[in-house]
């Protein structure tokens, strides 16, 4: 039998608190199982007294349609993890092409549910405002996506009203070999699909690491360059009310003022 445990009295004490690590605000981040980019592309531009915290979604390795419509039922609950007995300003559901398959005003619905105090929010949301808040209507994008998602990613601009001119993929099946994608090929990628009349080049996936070439690729085809988690990141700062300017991410970081209201 265990020895009793040994009383302790503790003084009472005038305990000083103040207002955290966190003061600014508190963003929640829910990525997907395998994912290796998103969250050191959020550190990278998170500025100081602002939280990031993060929750992992199940999902298979492949990127298909099945395997991104299977992770609607899990949203919610991952998403309920985040700080679950504290607040969060803004909650974001970071997979791109599962925002475009599942559907915003779907996946927006489950983190309300899971952070009701939170403004929802989503990557590809975030791409849109980033674009708008450029002035881009006419659009190149590149992908990493098979071809069967990459309708979708035409489908989901083009009813955001975005005129696309282009928009190709690397018909690449596995979410760990997009993470692999050397970043100097994305930006030869990328600018290989811009034309004159295009207003902004789009390089859609967070999973690829195209935040290391945004500003070398903003520099090369001399327009502004919107990539997924620069914008996401972009996107969640001014929703929650945070307006720094942070160099060396191309353009988009270089605006003031909170994001453009989108309808789903």
């Amino acid at each position: 039998m265990a020895e009793p445990l040994p009383t302790v009295v503790s003084a009472p004490r005038d305990v000083r608190y103040d207002k955290g690590r966190h003061w600014r605000a508190k963003i929640g981040f829910v990525v997907l199982a395998m994912e290796q980019t998103v969250e050191d592309d959020v550190f990278r531009l998170t500025p100081p007294g602002v939280g990031v915290h993060f929750s992992r979604l199940q999902m298979s390795n492949t990127a298909t349609l099945e395997t991104l419509r299977d992770m609607a039922p899990g949203i919610e609950a991952a998403a309920g993890l985040i700080l679950p007995e504290d607040r969060l300003d803004v909650v974001c559901y970071t997979c791109n092409c599962g925002t475009m398959v599942i559907g915003e005003d779907a996946v927006a619905g489950a983190l309300t549910r899971a952070k009701p105090e939170a403004k929802p929010t989503t990557v590809m949301t975030g791409v849109v405002r980033s674009l708008k808040a450029l002035g881009a209507k006419r659009i190149v994008a590149a992908t990493p996506y098979l071809d069967e998602i990459n309708g979708h990613v035409l489908r989901f601009l083009s009813a955001h009203g975005f005129d696309v001119l282009d928009l190709q993929g690397l018909n690449i099946g596995t979410n760990t070999d997009i993470d692999l994608v050397d970043p100097q090929y994305i930006r030869e990628f990328a600018a290989s699909l811009d034309r004159p009349e295009a207003d902004a080049v789009f390089v859609c996936c967070g999973a690829l690491r195209a935040l290391d070439i945004v500003a070398e690729l903003e520099a090369q085809v001399g327009k502004p360059v919107v990539v997924s988690n620069q914008a996401m990141m972009w996107d969640c700062l001014r929703s929650a009310g945070i307006e720094d300017k942070i160099d060396g991410f191309g353009r988009l970081f270089e605006l003031s003022g909170r994001s453009v209201g989108v309808a789903a």
